[in-house]
């Protein structure tokens, strides 16, 4: 396997999910303007219980895929590997039509026991069930696919997907909102259920191509038949690994929720009034961890690419290769997160006012910044630990984390600290995870350079100071001007002071994507 190959996976995956990110947001835009205020509130309470079940049915699955088909492949073990696929998309078709029966007989006694306010998103939830059967069968396909390290099939069923649902969802809206705001809303969630079909039938024609490639490569190596593992063990291993990771993936809200449950209080606690106690939630929740959760798509990319890379050499037996790897992802993980963090922080309210046209989400920003990195080394080491086997101890991490930031809280979102201790629980919550994680990887025998890791910082610090100079300089003509002169010039002095330092060398700049070709 190629030094790379995992660091393209996850160049691919991040263009994949910037592209998903952006449709997103265009999306958001047109839907607010045809539903106003209302529609989407009813659109919303319907939408979380469908990304819960998702959590349920379809985020373990594909990793727990991804790290057992790497495993066979790095066997040479071609039958299992089919098996494997051929146990999780029964599997997965189970569980989807289960819960997708499940959600639509309970629909009504969620909106019965008050669980769903309106009466009238009934319609949204029935609506969406159907995407999830489709979805959580795309998610073996797209685990089969990661396990083969190919991450160009997902990452084009991401965008497909996305794009077919976008506009699905403005077309029915637009189309049945004369018949009532409730009709319009239910439009609107049904656009994922074309969406994930078309996704499904994207990867379909992705794994027809692949599938005829993977027949002669077993051919060619004339590879000894092997015993099949039996379907029953299959499914108790694919359960084990996944279920952790689901778990996880349902703390995700519960994390955000202590946020939407104590903050606001907490500020109105500390003499806020109600309507400055919500417009500095908002501060946080709308608009500075959209900029926390956009800056870390790279390092998610990177971790689900870093899965199947890991579980390969774990299958093998290759400890040096497992810390190589993982001393790749750290590194690289600091290289586009330190900077993101030095750069958040010290241009807060100049990003505030050219973003969102009010500088009063500046502290709210600044005192997220460090989210970014701390969340950047928690999806990395969670991706080494997966990749290893150990997907139950990311998870138990992440609990803990979750009590820290439920403590913290309570402690700083006081009059002293106001929006900023809110930032600074969060900051909490991921860097206790961080740390759990990088304990067990010593406890594994993988370390990281703290040298190079030093080295970035450094680097990091001398850009946030040029950041501030050029955005002093400027700031008399043009606020908008000097913020993105400064953000450029930042960006210039890092890569400068990056071969300076001594934080990259010839050696690693080939083994980049696309970086690559200028270092031959």
């Amino acid at each position: 396997m190629s030094s790379d190959k995992f660091l393209r996976g996850a160049m691919i995956l991040t263009l994949a999910g910037l592209m998903v990110k952006v449709i997103g947001s265009v999306n958001r835009i047109l839907l607010s303007r045809l539903l106003g205020g209302e529609g989407i509130g009813l659109y919303q309470m319907a939408y979380p219980v469908y990304l819960l079940l998702l959590a349920i049915s379809a985020a373990g699955i594909p990793v727990a895929i991804s790290i057992i088909v790497a495993g066979f492949l790095a066997q040479k073990d071609y039958a299992n590997v089919r098996q494997v696929f051929r146990v999780s998309l029964r599997l997965m078709a189970c569980v989807g039509a289960v819960l997708a029966l499940c959600l639509v007989l309970a629909a009504g006694w969620l909106v019965e026991a008050g669980v769903i306010t309106d009466a009238r998103a009934y319609y949204s939830l029935i609506a969406l069930t159907p995407a999830i059967f489709f979805a959580t069968i795309l998610a073996s396909f797209r685990g089969y696919f990661q396990g083969h390290q190919l991450m160009t099939p997902p990452a084009v069923s991401q965008i497909v997907e996305q794009l077919i649902r976008v506009v699905t969802m403005v077309v029915l809206a637009y189309v049945l909102l004369p018949y009532g705001l409730e009709y319009a809303a239910a439009g609107a969630a049904f656009g994922a259920v074309p969406g994930s079909l078309t996704g499904l039938v994207v990867m379909g024609c992705f794994y027809r191509y692949y599938r005829k490639q993977w027949q002669a490569d077993a051919v060619k190596l004339q590879t000894p038949a092997s015993e099949l593992v039996r379907s029953s063990a299959l499914i108790k291993r694919l359960l084990l690994l996944a279920l952790p990771v689901s778990c996880a993936n349902i703390l995700v809200p519960v994390t955000s929720s202590i946020d939407v449950l104590l903050v606001p209080g907490r500020l109105i606690d500390s003499g806020l009034g109600v309507e400055q106690a919500t417009a500095q939630f908002g501060y946080l929740a709308g608009m500075a961890q959209p900029l926390l959760l956009m800056a870390t798509i790279p390092t998610m990319s990177l971790a689900t690419s870093l899965v199947p890379a890991v579980s390969e050499a774990f299958a093998l037996n290759k400890w040096q290769i497992i810390e190589q790897k993982a001393a790749t992802a750290m590194k690289l993980c600091c290289l586009i997160t330190v900077p993101a963090s030095v750069g958040m922080w010290v241009l807060a309210q100049p990003i505030s006012q050219l973003l969102y046209g009010t500088a009063k989400a500046g502290v709210a920003i600044m005192h997220s910044a460090p989210a970014i990195c701390l969340l950047g080394l928690q999806q990395v080491t969670t991706g080494v630990l997966q990749g290893v086997g150990h997907t139950n101890l990311p998870m138990v991490n992440m609990l803990i984390g979750i009590v820290a930031k439920l403590i913290a809280v309570c402690q700083l979102t006081n009059a002293e600290y106001g929006i900023a201790g809110a930032a600074w629980a969060t900051n909490i919550n991921f860097g206790v995870t961080a740390l759990l994680n990088i304990i067990a990887l010593y406890h594994f025998r993988i370390s990281f350079s703290w040298l190079s890791i030093g080295k970035i910082i450094t680097a990091s610090a001398v850009m946030g100071v040029a950041a501030v100079e050029v955005h002093a300089l400027l700031s008399g003509a043009s606020p908008a001007l000097a913020t993105i002169s400064a953000m450029l010039a930042a960006g210039i002095c890092y890569i400068i002071l990056l071969p300076l330092l001594g934080v990259l060398n010839i050696q690693e700049l080939r083994q980049l994507p696309v970086v690559k070709r200028f270092f031959k």
